[in-house]
């Protein structure tokens, strides 16, 4: 999401801590675009350079106890400088009394102002972490989702190739549903992407010929999961003479997603291929290449070996007699 409201953040937050907004309505669409958090305090001294409005304010015990200990005039200059800035909103924390003359001053500005008596370190973590999820890219792809020995497999491909069959099938064979058709994508912190269902639609899935079947109703609560790191997309073509497909897999091709690159097998299809048991090895080789263990580059290894040794292939074979 590129914005998120003051609101849709008190919102959020409500989920953890006590919020409470000080000011109107009318102040709650100031809307946040970056997940920085600030602390105002040199600027309610005079300091204004590096000051940057476009964050979310917290004021906490120093600052507040910094207004306080002003005269009536200096606190006001202080406070007219803290709201002239077109900052989204103010949270006070540690179950401080917002200063006097603040919510005045932020309403005429706009600015809402909300409080808190959590304390300061932890409701800066807390609120960190919320802009940071509020405000993560996101998109829509078009494809299944399903976790697969706990990987999550992204499968894509042309509108009626086969996705759902095949995911239908993963969960036959006790795997787990997340998403079908419609897979909503978001980038969180260290770069991972989350897949889920479009809360409507979440667990259905249509079957061409069948209709639409539900999931959880029909294979029960284990088959099904709400999101799901997505950690390899696979692929499904229609096979071509034409084109190349990988056979020996020793270098890794990656798809970018909100630009984050994962891994992406293709997988051509030709009648009789069993996609659901090869699904389930793309799964178990990444678990092994997380692990270190690359397959294909200790095959290569090996012939090497064999390679420079001349004869070690020949004698194993020459003592072979069964």
């Amino acid at each position: 999401m590129d914005r998120v409201t003051v609101k849709q953040l008190a919102e959020r937050l409500r989920k953890t801590f006590d919020v409470e907004f000080l000011t109107s309505e009318e102040t709650r669409t100031g809307e946040v675009a970056r997940s920085e958090i600030s602390r105002p305090g040199l600027l309610l001294t005079g300091f204004e350079q590096g000051f940057d409005p476009e964050v979310v304010q917290v004021m906490a015990e120093q600052e507040v106890a910094y207004v306080e200990s002003l005269g009536a005039a200096e606190r006001e200059g202080a406070l007219d400088r803290l709201c002239a800035v077109a900052m989204p909103c103010i949270f006070v924390v540690d179950g401080l009394t917002a200063p006097a003359g603040l919510i005045d001053r932020a309403e005429a500005a706009s600015i809402a102002v909300l409080a808190t008596k959590t304390s300061r370190s932890p409701f800066m973590r807390e609120l960190g972490a919320a802009l940071d999820d509020l405000l993560a890219p996101e998109k829509t792809v078009h494809g299944t989702l399903v976790d697969v020995y706990g990987v999550g497999l992204l499968f894509t491909g042309k509108s009626g190739i086969g996705k759902s069959e095949c995911a239908l099938d993963l969960v036959e064979n006790g795997h787990r549903l997340v998403a079908d058709d419609v897979v909503h994508v978001v980038r969180m912190r260290g770069g991972h992407l989350i897949g889920s269902g479009h809360a409507n639609v979440r667990h259905y899935m249509e079957l061409r010929g069948v209709g639409i079947v539900d999931v959880e109703a029909m294979f029960g609560i284990r088959a099904i999961r709400k999101q799901k790191r997505i950690e390899v997309e696979v692929r499904l073509a229609t096979w071509s003479e034409l084109d190349d497909y990988e056979r020996l897999g020793f270098e890794e091709t990656l798809t970018d997603i909100l630009g984050v690159g994962i891994p992406v097998v293709t997988l051509p299809l030709v009648p009789g291929k069993n996609i659901t048991v090869i699904s389930e090895v793309i799964a178990l080789n990444h678990l092994l290449k997380i692990r270190g263990i690359h397959p294909a580059r200790e095959f290569e290894s090996r012939l090497k070996d064999i390679s420079s040794s001349g004869k070690r292939g020949r004698g194993i074979l020459e003592g072979d007699n069964e």
